[in-house]
């Protein structure tokens, strides 16, 4: 019957709202489509011939007018949720281990290196400033978002990118074990988890990342790598082109930390992925998944808030792996004068982001 043709091209559009990875400009110009679908069902809902088939108009208009007027709504880039639905958010993960971190809580990071000042806060500060900074953090975070407890981390550059080669060719630095194992110890005076981030420059990540198995056995102690700095196919020196990782390489890097969770029983290791341009992860829907690793793609742009949504969102959202990770730069990020985004701002962004980092 009439009603019954009108409701089926209702569920269609709806289906064709909820099935692709959808801007806010295409919902704008489905919800005008819409509009006629819909005055169709509210008529339609009077002339039907029986109680069943009135009430099943009205609800299915009543549904539609809620679509509509949500995909009305003006989002920032990044921050749409239909938008993150129809890319796939929030995504399946395997079941989750005992010990793991995310995503029953958010990790609020401080990055760099203590031997340089302008690596990133945790080289920035003497240890006991950058400590209470970090501490402070955190507490803006757990206020802004109550229900998520934070755990706070402490993100170490242990390979530092080189722009020379060094003696090996490999235009990077390994930082001695003695820097390791003194940030390590200032995590946990913090009660910190700490991330061993590797920057590989011409080295090779199957080479470099077993170098460290002594302190990735630690429970406490997780993973970062950055594509930026692997130049190893292109041969280019760090800082003169921005590298590139593919599935295959983080993989690896993945099925290497699953080896150790269950070598030294240990909980979930968390594997954070830097992503600032498309090509700095290729092949991102091959990204294995495991419940011994945790994978977050890590929006490591630098620049205004405007710049660094539409990053999120192109560069994290649009291709979802696991969880979210944003990177906000104290001295870059407002450098023209523009305002550092606040807690409550990310908190806005769908998927939310689970890993916040500091430089």
């Amino acid at each position: 019957m009439k009603v019954s043709r009108n409701i089926l091209v209702l569920q269609l559009f709806i289906v064709s709202v909820l099935s692709g990875c959808l801007d806010n400009s295409s919902m704008q110009s489905k919800a005008e489509t819409a509009k006629e679908a819909d005055s169709q069902v509210v008529a339609a809902s009077f002339s039907a011939t029986t109680s069943a088939n009135r009430k099943a108009a009205v609800f299915a208009a009543q549904t539609t007018a809620t679509r509509i007027a949500a995909s009305k709504i003006k989002y920032n880039a990044g921050e749409s949720p239909e938008y993150a639905k129809g890319c796939g958010w929030p995504v399946k993960s395997p079941t989750m281990l005992p010990g793991s971190i995310l995503p029953m809580k958010r990790i609020v990071a401080y990055y760099g290196n203590p031997l340089s000042k302008r690596m990133g806060a945790l080289g920035e500060f003497p240890k006991d400033e950058m400590l209470l900074r970090l501490k402070g953090e955190a507490e803006k975070w757990q206020t802004a978002d109550p229900a998520t407890p934070v755990q706070p981390a402490l993100h170490l550059i242990a390979v530092v990118a080189q722009e020379a080669p060094g003696k090996d060719g490999k235009y990077r630095m390994v930082m001695p074990d003695k820097v390791i194992e003194q940030v390590y110890g200032w995590a946990k005076e913090a009660g910190a988890i700490m991330f061993i981030d590797i920057q590989t420059g011409h080295d090779d990540i199957r080479t470099i990342l077993p170098r460290f198995e002594w302190i990735l056995k630690n429970p406490d102690v997780h993973l970062g790598i950055d594509p930026e700095f692997n130049l190893i196919k292109s041969r280019k020196k760090p800082g003169k082109q921005i590298g590139t990782y593919d599935a295959a390489d983080i993989n690896f890097a993945s099925a290497y930390l699953k080896g150790l969770v269950k070598k030294y029983n240990i909980p979930p290791k968390v594997f954070t992925i830097h992503r600032f341009t498309r090509n700095g992860v290729t092949n991102s829907n091959k990204i294995a998944l495991s419940s011994e690793v945790q994978i977050v793609i890590h929006m490591d742009g630098w620049g205004g808030p405007s710049l660094k949504r539409n990053s999120y969102k192109e560069y994290v959202v649009s291709e979802p792996v696991q969880y979210a990770g944003f990177k906000l730069f104290y001295h870059n990020d407002t450098k023209k004068g523009d305002p550092l985004l606040t807690p409550l701002e990310l908190l806005k962004l769908n998927p939310k982001p689970l890993y916040i980092q500091y430089q």
